[in-house]
């Protein structure tokens, strides 16, 4: 009787100590994407799964779409206020509520996705990113890039600045601004009501993001110049960590966690460029008369000089955010020297 229970004993103890080490971290993650979103959904999916199967099972993460939340601009907030553990969107959405996140998603005339990447992880973004959004409780890590993201859809060319003036076109944010300042009459529309939008000329041109997500849209059936890009040339999307619920997290899943969104981020930007590829061959296969056009050269100069105007009068008002300017600046004189005589060189001499 006694050895059968010291061996019920020990069976429990055993028990126990499995349970305990087996112990499951339960996290919730809101994206700012549709459940049809894709590539931009599949990243959140791809890091929930992989964390998953490094932790063995330990670290469980939910990814809710926007279809669920109903907040697709409200990440920031859910997770500051630990409504969400993690969130998956894009630093520039936050322009509104924080200048100092705008440029960890990408800046015109910046950095491509490689040598923004390198600058994230060599050049010292990371650890500036932490400091931007210290103030609002959380961590924000690399989340995929969508890689350079074309000029938008016109449905008459662009010959000279003047041809801008007057013109309306769907463009947010930073890019919208810019544009604006050039004298295009800037206009937001829903998603939903682009296509119709440019179809009855409610709207004459209009940016999305490139061949992979523009395909789905459509904007190719009714608008035929399709210009290149310039204003994100490498758009980063973010993961951001409520920082208490990180802190809580032992130290080898919280190792986990950041592997995981580090690698989901490259398998989004490799994927999108596949997309890309993929889509942009159909595109020429269906609508041939399709033209590709860049800006013509006044354009590109007033875009750059309101581009630098506007960067000055922001770099004034936030110590931050000049900190990063310059950062991302001086890091992009050494890479692109690099870049030029690499990627840049190679495709252009084998032309």
């Amino acid at each position: 009787m006694q050895k059968s229970i010291k061996l019920v004993v020990l069976l429990l103890i055993i028990f126990i100590s499995t349970t305990a080490n087996a112990r499951e971290y339960r996290l919730k993650m809101a994206t700012s994407w549709g459940k049809t979103s894709s590539p931009l959904i599949d990243i959140a999916k791809e890091a929930a799964k992989l964390a998953d199967e490094m932790s063995n099972g330990e670290l469980k993460i939910r990814v809710d779409s926007a279809n669920k939340h109903k907040s697709p601009f409200g990440i920031l907030d859910m997770v500051k206020a630990g409504q969400y553990d993690i969130g998956h969107s894009a630093s520039y959405y936050w322009k509104g509520k924080d200048i100092n996140t705008l440029p960890f998603t990408s800046m015109p005339f910046g950095m491509t996705a490689p040598e923004q990447y390198a600058w994230f992880y060599y050049g010292g973004g990371l650890e500036l990113m932490q400091k931007a959004y210290s103030r609002h409780k959380v961590l924000s890590f690399p989340g995929g890039n969508t890689g350079v993201q074309m000029g938008g859809w016109f449905k008459k060319e662009i010959k000279s600045l003047s041809d801008l003036k007057g013109l309306k076109m769907r463009i947010p944010g930073f890019a919208g601004e810019i544009m604006a300042k050039v004298g295009v009459l800037v206009t937001n529309v829903a998603p939903g009501e682009l296509y119709t939008s440019l179809e009855r000329g409610n709207i004459d041109a209009l940016e999305w993001v490139g061949p992979s997500m523009d395909i789905k849209m459509g904007f190719h059936r009714v608008a035929k110049y399709y210009y290149t890009g310039w204003h994100e040339p490498a758009s980063e999307m973010q993961f951001i960590v409520n920082t208490r619920t990180f802190n809580k997290l032992p130290k080898r899943l919280q190792k986990v966690l950041v592997l995981a969104f580090k690698m989901a981020a490259y398998d989004m930007y490799i994927k999108n460029y596949d997309l890309n590829a993929k889509a942009w061959k159909q595109m020429k296969k269906e609508y041939p008369d399709i033209k590709i056009k860049s800006f013509p050269k006044d354009v590109m100069v007033a875009l750059k000089k309101a581009n630098s105007q506007l960067r000055e009068e922001m770099a004034v008002k936030s110590p931050i955010l000049k900190e990063v300017f310059k950062s991302q600046e001086d890091y992009m004189k050494t890479v692109r020297e690099w870049t030029k005589i690499s990627n840049y060189q190679y495709i252009k001499d084998n032309l």
